[in-house]
């Protein structure tokens, strides 16, 4: 900790993240440690990641839990339907969404596997196989039918999706015009109309492809 706060010249970290729960460790202990980094004054605010509802309730018991970042996009919403979101609404703790364009998918840039460097780590997600990806092509492009109509990029409207959830989308990109492209989804509000449509041209179930590897989805805590 000292040493990373050194690296990066502060003294405090805003926000602290358990980016895995350690399925080894109660959770209590482990954010109980955390707990000490706040009160020592190292720490303002502590996160998790990829947590199951019962995890975080447990957690934010022995220290409020300020942000869960999970992964959430309208290619991957299991934690609205598994109690995830239900919970930090009912405890007051903010959702950070990871991957909130479907890992790039939703940007609209992926066409084929060949879209991808060959050193990408997305090529092994069963998601980007080259059958998923022809398959979901085909919601990509309603997408993009969606955002044509209201006179936006498609990585926009995806991201405003996740906005409309309660969500803080947090898209990565190695480059400035994606990310001036992304910053500009801000200015994005959907309708409750638009907001439908969404819902219907990527209906829950219809995406190809599980969004990890078995061994990555291993790691999340369900």
């Amino acid at each position: 900790m000292s040493r990373s706060l050194r690296h990066l010249d502060t003294d405090t970290f805003d926000l602290y993240y358990l980016h895995r729960v350690d399925p080894a460790v109660p959770v209590e202990e482990t954010v109980g440690a955390m707990a000490e980094l706040v009160r020592s004054g190292k720490v303002r605010h502590i996160g998790l990641s990829e947590a199951s509802a019962a995890t975080i309730r447990r957690a934010h018991a022995v220290h409020p839990v300020t942000a869960v970042q999970s992964e959430l996009s309208l290619f991957s919403r299991d934690l609205l339907a598994n109690g995830v979101k239900a919970a930090l609404d009912e405890l007051g703790i903010g959702l950070v969404a990871l991957s909130p364009l479907g890992r790039g998918f939703l940007s609209g840039a992926i066409r084929s596997v060949d879209d991808l460097d060959p050193d990408d780590g997305r090529r092994a997600l069963p998601r980007f196989s080259a059958d998923s990806i022809a398959a979901n092509l085909a919601l990509v492009d309603r997408v993009r039918a969606i955002a044509e109509a209201r006179g936006a990029a498609p990585g926009q409207v995806a991201l405003a999706w996740v906005a409309a959830q309660g969500a803080v989308p947090i898209p990565g990109t190695k480059r400035r015009a994606y990310l001036e492209e992304n910053a500009r989804a801000a200015g994005v509000e959907l309708t409750a109309a638009e907001l439908g449509a969404l819902e219907g041209a990527v209906p829950t179930g219809a995406v190809s492809g599980a969004r990890d590897t078995e061994e990555g989805l291993a790691l999340t805590d369900r």
